[in-house]
Order: C-alpha cells, then structure tokens, then sequence
C-alpha cells in the first residue's frame, strides 16, 4: 500500500534529484524508496539492478581487513554528523 509523504528540501537538490532519476528511468518517488529501502536493511543485501554503472563497477572491491565491523552503527554515525 502506498502512503503519500512529503518531503522538504533545497531546491536545487530536487531538481538533480528529478533528473537523475529520469536517467535511471523511475519516478523520484521510486529512488527515494529505494534509497530509505537499502538505508533501512538489516542485512545490507544491495540489489545491483539498482545501482548505476559507476557504482556497480565498483561495488566488492573495498575489502575490509576487520570483518566485526557494525556497518548499522557506522551509517547511523555518518548521518548525524551530516
């Protein structure tokens, strides 16, 4: 069931925002859903189709020396500092 929200933000960020996703070929209320969706997963699992070609090029190739990293913690800390 879809729930009408509304958001408010810079201008100038929307109208990227808009266009991007033309680009990806969704609404700007899909990306937004998308994004909170990959934000708000427990398990970190990234669906590739939603990546862009940059980001799935890339994706996999940091790896990380400390596998107990918390990366639930790490992206709570990076949004408050934001």
């Amino acid at each position: 069931m879809s729930t009408k929200l509304t958001l408010a933000m810079n201008k100038s960020v929307i109208e990227e925002a808009k266009k991007y996703a033309k680009i990806q070929g969704c609404s700007l209320s899909n990306l937004v859903e998308a994004y909170l969706k990959s934000v708000l997963s427990t398990n970190y699992k990234i669906d590739n189709s939603q990546l862009s070609p940059i980001t799935k090029s890339l994706y996999g190739s940091v790896k990380m020396k400390n596998s107990n990293i918390n990366y639930k913690e790490i992206l709570i800390e990076k949004s408050i500092k934001l």
